[in-house]
């Protein structure tokens, strides 16, 4: 039921927008985007243990305790990691391969590369979440809904996915959802770049600047 709501309510919001922010391909406009794509791991990561699930709790844990942002972008690292690391060198294969389609513009190649990565491996959240990203660089955002509900089926607190959201109902002009999805980001890891300020700003729009 959650799915089926959100992706009507996508669908409804992107109508709503699409006579006042579109571009001229009639894709719907970007409005004042301060992130090219959705949250992505950094490009280097640590080494992982084996015990990921109980390092996955410990991790959370930490990521709210944090003192201080180098402390917390750390232990944002360490999780990203987790969620990065795959058994399956098939997968992983065809994950390198997609990252450098995307950095040669060559959508269309890597959209069937992560295909082939959440058929083969549907329990891979970063598949899912790689593949929402192409979708949404591509304005398709109806299936980058529906690959960020994958991956928050799978593993509720991803923040990555839930700043993604946001970024969409923002774009889509769904600025209480976007503010929702940025509230419930933060909630998880209070040190996301950009994501406060978005916070902010639409909390003004959304509810009203306190008097």
């Amino acid at each position: 039921m959650f799915r089926s709501g959100l992706l009507a309510t996508a669908m409804v919001a992107m109508t709503m927008a699409g006579a006042q922010a579109q571009q001229p391909d009639g894709a719907p406009k970007r409005l004042d985007r301060q992130l090219d794509k959705l949250p992505e791991p950094p490009a280097k990561l640590p080494k992982i243990g084996a015990d990921r699930t109980r390092g996955l709790d410990f991790l959370f844990g930490a990521l709210k305790a944090a003192p201080d942002e180098a402390s917390a972008k750390h232990v944002e690292a360490r999780i990203w990691a987790q969620w990065v690391a795959t058994p399956s060198d098939t997968a992983a294969l065809l994950m390198a391969r997609a990252k450098v389609a995307v950095e040669a513009k060559q959508m269309d190649v890597a959209l069937k590369l992560l295909d082939a990565v959440v058929k083969l491996r549907p329990d891979y959240i970063e598949g899912w979440n790689r593949r929402a990203t192409v979708y949404y660089l591509q304005d398709d955002y109806p299936h980058a809904i529906q690959d960020i509900e994958q991956v928050l089926a799978r593993e509720p607190r991803h923040f990555g996915a839930l700043a993604g959201l946001g970024m969409i109902m923002r774009d889509l002009g769904d600025d209480k959802r976007a503010l929702d999805a940025f509230r419930k980001a933060l909630a998880i890891n209070p040190h996301l770049d950009k994501v406060p300020e978005l916070v902010k700003t639409l909390t003004e729009k959304v509810e009203g600047r306190d008097i």
